[in-house]
């Protein structure tokens, strides 16, 4: 409750006022596509996992330390995509228990707090490895769970128009970087990329056609293993060119 208490009483001593980013984290599941929400102890609604931006950090170092934060898990693929700066875009429209956050903190929140007036927020999608990730709360939220992308519950905010833009952003991106490297496994099969990236983009691919792209761009590198599955063929197992994968995470490449 301390804590709560100095961010919302002190917190411009370390933060920047009327700035935070909010992170879309996507993962995979191995059959579809999900999203990371959190709920706040005073916030009505659930969120994407955000903050505010601290005086001593950029606003990509912010987005990292969120994204670890929140999946336990460092260094993922991070891209803004967009800033949300429309006016009223923090009212309350719902989202704030106000009786709470006095509850909490042990007085109301006037006009003249450092949270007051017009945020702006800097949007970025990450990636991250579902197996390893550990969705965790900090002192201002009381929950941090995946959804389904297609299963997502209204967001408080304007953080419905965020996800939204986010989602449509990794679309785009992915047809010229090969983000799935987070998403797999370090060995895997043919159809399992291709299930990946059947759930990242929302659509078929070919069953032929996506992995020849891949080889001759020179992403795969395929090993001697093959993934016993009983009675029938066994498939050959793949692993991600890294060399290759992290130049064309900087330069881009064309991929789906």
């Amino acid at each position: 409750m301390e804590d709560i208490r100095n961010f919302f009483l002190k917190g411009y001593i370390d933060y920047r006022p009327n700035l935070v980013v909010d992170c879309a984290i996507f993962g995979y599941d191995g059959e579809q596509l999900l999203v990371l929400l959190v709920k706040d102890k005073i916030v009505t609604k659930w969120c994407l996992p955000g903050g505010y931006i601290r005086k001593d950090e950029s606003l990509e170092q912010a987005a990292a330390r969120v994204t670890a934060d929140r999946t336990g898990i460092a260094n993922l693929f991070l891209q803004q995509f967009k800033t949300f700066g429309d006016v009223g875009r923090n009212c309350n429209k719902g989202s704030w228990d106000e009786d709470k956050l006095a509850e909490l903190i042990g007085v109301k929140i006037d006009n003249d707090n450092w949270l007051s007036g017009e945020t702006a927020s800097v949007g970025y999608y990450a990636v991250t490895d579902m197996l390893n990730a550990q969705p965790s709360t900090d002192f201002l939220s009381s929950e941090c769970k995946w959804f389904p992308v297609t299963e997502v519950p209204s967001l408080g905010f304007d953080h419905d128009e965020m996800f939204r833009e986010a989602l449509l952003a990794m679309r785009m991106h992915l047809y010229h970087y090969p983000i799935g490297k987070a998403l797999l496994q370090q060995k895997f099969t043919l159809k399992e990329i291709r299930f990946l990236y059947e759930a990242l983009s929302g659509k078929k691919l070919n069953a032929t056609n996506f992995p020849i792209k891949l080889q001759s761009l020179g992403l795969l590198t395929k090993l001697e293993e093959k993934k016993s599955i009983g009675g029938h063929r066994s498939p050959t197992y793949y692993k991600f060119n890294s060399e290759t994968y992290e130049k064309a995470l900087d330069e881009g490449l064309v991929l789906v």
